[in-house]
């Protein structure tokens, strides 16, 4: 599914909450179903800036496909990562450059975002297009 495609699927699931407690509560849920990452996986190494609450991304595959791992010790941004992952991982990597989280805006996350998550929410969409440059640069 394309990352347009399945920003469109976030949307519409979102419009099905009347209230901002609901939405939340919806991120939440999805955060609980991240895939653990390993002691390991949990360095230094994979550790983003810029996030007040600990965040852990790591990245592989090549520039045709891209698959993003990631995990967070705080509930919310556990979700907005879900929803990230969901969005970008077995992407490629032009296809990552290219687009804008527009789903962000379109929830309504970026209103509703406390100041220190709306930075971690965008520290963690440029540590995925660092990772998608990066692959595409070592295509060429």
């Amino acid at each position: 599914m394309s990352i347009e495609a399945v920003q469109r699927e976030i949307v519409e699931e979102f419009s099905l909450f009347d209230d901002w407690m609901d939405r939340y509560q919806y991120l939440i849920d999805l955060g609980r179903k991240l895939e653990p990452l390993t002691e390991e996986q949990m360095s230094e190494e994979h550790l983003l800036d810029g996030c007040q609450s600990r965040v852990w991304l790591i990245a592989g595959g090549d520039a045709e496909h891209l698959q993003f791992r990631a995990n967070s010790d705080a509930a919310i941004v556990s979700g907005l990562i879900a929803l990230l992952l969901r969005v970008y991982s077995g992407q490629p990597a032009r296809d990552i450059v290219a687009s804008k989280p527009k789903f962000v805006t379109e929830i309504g996350l970026s209103e509703h975002l406390s100041p220190t998550r709306a930075n971690g929410l965008d520290a963690m969409l440029n540590a995925i297009q660092r990772h998608a440059r990066r692959a595409l640069a070592e295509t060429n």
